[in-house]
């Protein structure tokens, strides 16, 4: 099992960045694909981006993120961040992330639905402004 702790949220301008970072505790972190997920008042919650575990560090990320978000792991430091730049106002969301055994990725990439990641942090909320 793991514990997941989401920091690094906060209040930004559009155009600038901000690093999530998702902080693991318990063992065999690196046997772990870890997602970013967002959720917007009203919304649904959505798949942002990625990385696989078992040391392949395979990277997948959302269409509307592309180009923008980047993902990355420490397994050293039990830590998965996301660097966020060029933020948009439809950015603004409470962003999670979450795991699941590194045997859930599949040739088409990583589970994309919240509902297949068991672990779950508690959110940190990114505000973008204009």
């Amino acid at each position: 099992q793991v514990q997941l702790a989401e920091s690094g949220g906060g209040l930004v301008q559009a155009g600038g960045s901000l690093r999530l970072s998702c902080a693991a505790s318990g063992r065999s972190f690196i046997k772990y694909l870890v997602g970013w997920f967002r959720q917007a008042p009203g919304k649904e919650r959505e798949f942002v981006a990625a990385i696989s575990g078992s040391d392949v560090d395979s990277k997948y990320s959302a269409d509307s993120v592309k180009g923008r978000f980047t993902i990355s792991r420490d397994n050293a430091k039990n830590t998965v961040y996301l660097h966020m730049d060029s933020l948009k106002l439809e950015d603004t969301a409470l962003y999670y992330c979450a795991a699941v055994w590194a045997s859930a990725l599949s040739s088409t990439g990583p589970p994309r639905f919240s509902r297949a990641y068991p672990y779950w942090g508690q959110g940190t909320q990114v505000t973008v402004s204009s």
